[in-house]
């Protein structure tokens, strides 16, 4: 259940403090709040409750501004709920109308908060956000006969990239062995009622533990001997799998708790897939898992200097006015050329119009997109398909500089990524579950976005004023 609340901003004179304090307003919590339309946030997140039904859930002001509060400050869960309780600030952020010392909730409760903000909702919420006054009026088309079609307006930076989840480094050996250890817990598990009808099966599980350990302990391992030790820890863990196989007809699978149930699927899933590629000899395989504990995450084939494959989601972002938009998130990797018309189109529902021109690498450029912009009136950046024209001294001269122009403008995006991923840790993201790993990737680039909004209202203040001085000394 749901109670809707009004959603008007607390005036900073009604937040009481206990020691007859006064807040700053120009602290960055009090702008950043006016910098979030809460009243249409509120709508949204009210409509996925119950409205009769359940206990009262927490509003949304403290579960996104709990949330933003992590995100930008870098904490974990512990350390989000302690600085809350200590900040003022903080507290008026998330909607409290007084200052107490007190904990707004649990910090196991941010992970249901992370479950009912997900993927789409922080993807509307940073839409309401980039869309400010100033940018509106720009971007809108005002045309008085509708049967014109708007002129293209603007640019669009592409580009894509991998958020990196918090898994180890997975290797076939180390997975197998894994695997094997959690399917023993399960079969001691299962056996546990049927003490006193049989004997307990064999696992065989220090001799297996012995020979993982006399290979991965070794500085260098050879193929031969890489492979040799896969094909024991196969074989020990199919003669594992068969034996919870043979003790579920006896015991029931309600002995196990969600986890190890969980697990027990994914390791059989993983089983196959070993086996699979140890039988073909290779080392790929579709929705290959790299994780027990985090079955969704995939190997992304990046080709990069300081890491050929990186393993996570793989995101794709459009870049228009200075805000960042995540187009698309896939666990499973994905050519990025292929997503180019929509996010053009995305571009013309939130701008009333189609770019002028898209900023793209070469993969982006391929012949059909080539050729919807060309349709459309967009011009993509970089030399065209085909054999070099023959130009002149002047236009090979204007041309070059143009390239070189919109290539220094096309850095843009990765100047978003590298802020995203140093200062807001897309580089390791720590939750596990996939709805919340999805959720703290939107919320990181809402979280940007906010701290553009929140510097551009700093930077008007700050001209006003340069301003205003400069009158009051032409008056003198």
């Amino acid at each position: 259940m749901y109670i809707e609340k009004d959603p008007e901003i607390l005036e900073l004179q009604k937040f009481h403090l206990p020691f007859s304090g006064k807040l700053d307003p120009d602290n960055r919590w009090i702008k950043m709040k006016k910098e979030i339309p809460w009243d249409i946030i509120e709508a949204k997140y009210a409509s996925i409750f119950a409205k009769k039904k359940g206990a009262p859930a927490k509003p949304v002001q403290m579960a996104l501004g709990a949330l933003i509060i992590q995100d930008t400050c870098g904490y974990t869960d512990r350390e989000t709920i302690e600085n809350i309780r200590e900040n003022p600030y903080m507290q008026y952020f998330i909607g409290r109308p007084e200052y107490k010392y007190k904990k707004i909730c649990s910090p196991s409760t941010l992970v249901f908060f992370r479950k009912r903000l997900n993927l789409k909702t922080m993807n509307e919420i940073n839409e309401l956000i980039c869309k400010a006054r100033e940018d509106k009026e720009k971007a809108v088309i005002e045309d008085k006969d509708k049967n014109d079609p708007p002129e293209n307006k603007g640019k669009l930076i592409l580009d894509s990239t991998c958020a990196p989840a918090d898994i180890k480094f997975p290797t076939d050996l180390n997975l197998l062995n894994e695997a094997r250890e959690k399917v023993e817990e399960i079969i001691d598990v299962l056996y546990e009622p049927l003490r006193e009808e049989q004997i307990k099966p064999r696992t065989y599980r220090k001799i297996a533990r012995r020979d993982y350990l006399r290979t991965a302990k070794n500085r260098k391992i050879s193929l031969k001997s890489l492979t040799k030790s896969v094909g024991k820890q196969l074989r020990y863990l199919k003669r594992d799998l068969k034996v919870v196989d043979r003790l579920i007809d006896k015991s029931s699978l309600s002995l196990l708790n969600k986890k190890q149930y969980k697990d027990l699927l994914v390791v059989q899933e993983l089983f196959h897939q070993q086996q699979e590629m140890y039988l073909k000899k290779e080392h790929r395989i579709s929705g290959r898992i790299v994780s027990i504990s985090q079955p969704h995450v995939r190997p992304i084939v990046r080709g990069k200097a300081s890491a050929e494959t990186e393993f996570g989601a793989k995101i794709s972002i459009s870049i228009a006015n200075g805000y960042a938009y995540l187009e698309k998130l896939s666990w499973e990797n994905f050519n990025e050329s292929q997503h180019v018309k929509e996010q053009i189109e995305a571009y013309r529902q939130r701008f009333g119009c189609y770019p002028e021109v898209v900023l793209a690498d070469k993969i982006h450029r391929t012949r059909d997109n080539l050729s919807f912009c060309k349709i459309k009136g967009i011009r993509m950046s970089g030399p065209p398909l085909g054999r070099p024209m023959i130009l002149g001294k002047i236009e090979a001269r204007l041309k070059k500089k143009l390239e070189r122009l919109e290539e220094g403008e096309r850095n843009a995006v990765e100047g978003a990524f590298g802020t995203v991923k140093r200062r807001y840790s897309l580089d390791r993201i720590m939750t596990k579950l996939k709805e919340t790993s999805e959720s703290r990737i939107a919320l990181q680039f809402l979280v940007m976005n906010l701290q553009k909004r929140l510097r551009l209202l700093l930077r008007r203040i700050f001209i006003r004023l340069f301003s205003e001085n400069l009158s009051c000394l032409a008056c003198v």
